[in-house]
């Protein structure tokens, strides 16, 4: 279970993440109110995934979803480039996430 609450908090990351850049500094109402549930959403899942898995290998597997997450939204509906760096650099984020998961 403690890795379901881990993934779902990642993927608030994400939500959190997208919204936070359409709210253009907090000046936009919707988009704001969004991020900020998604946030303690997010923190609320993390916590109780970290009851039971180590701090390092939650926040390392926390943090990926939502880089590489955000990465995806960016370049698949918000036009960012994909370039080979990106896309390697994505890559190597995702390893290090199977990594986090194989050692624990």
């Amino acid at each position: 279970m403690h890795w379901l609450y881990l993934i779902g908090a990642g993927l608030l990351e994400v939500v959190w993440a997208t919204t936070m850049k359409q709210s253009e500094g907090f000046t936009r109402l919707t988009p704001s109110l969004i991020t900020i549930v998604a946030m303690l959403a997010s923190f609320s899942l993390l916590a109780l995934a970290m009851r039971a898995l180590p701090l390092g290998t939650a926040y390392a597997i926390w943090t990926g979803i939502g880089a590489l997450g955000a990465f995806l939204v960016g370049i698949l509906w918000m036009g960012e480039a994909a370039t080979a760096t990106r896309i390697a650099a994505a890559l190597l984020i995702l390893s290090g996430i199977v990594l986090m998961k194989l050692s624990a």
